[in-house]
């Protein structure tokens, strides 16, 4: 799983841990196939926990709870995410400036 949807969806869970799974997969911006297979890869590792939501009308509503270990992992995430982020940042500045010197010419 890529490091970004790690991010996105730990940091979503942790706002709001009783989202549904279609409103997860549309925040995100992936199917929902895709976001059951990433749930459950999330809960495999320990990341996240997901309880029946007792209070929901649905009774098929879970609660999605990151695990300590899984704000740890988010934490880890995150740094990982901001760094590849600056990269691509730095790459795009270098690329403007060319550009810049290019149409000065």
């Amino acid at each position: 799983m890529q490091d970004e949807i790690t991010y996105k969806l730990l940091k979503s869970i942790e706002e709001d841990p009783s989202q549904t799974q279609r409103a997860l997969s549309k925040s995100l911006g992936i199917s929902l196939g895709k976001l059951n297979y990433c749930l459950r890869a999330l809960t495999d590792k320990g990341w996240v926990k997901a309880r029946n939501f007792s209070q929901s009308s649905n009774k098929a509503s879970y609660l999605y709870l990151l695990t300590p270990s899984g704000a740890e992992e988010k934490t880890r995430v995150t740094v990982r995410f901001l760094r590849r982020k600056m990269d691509e940042y730095e790459q795009i500045k270098e690329e403007i400036a060319q550009l810049q010197d290019e149409a000065a010419s």
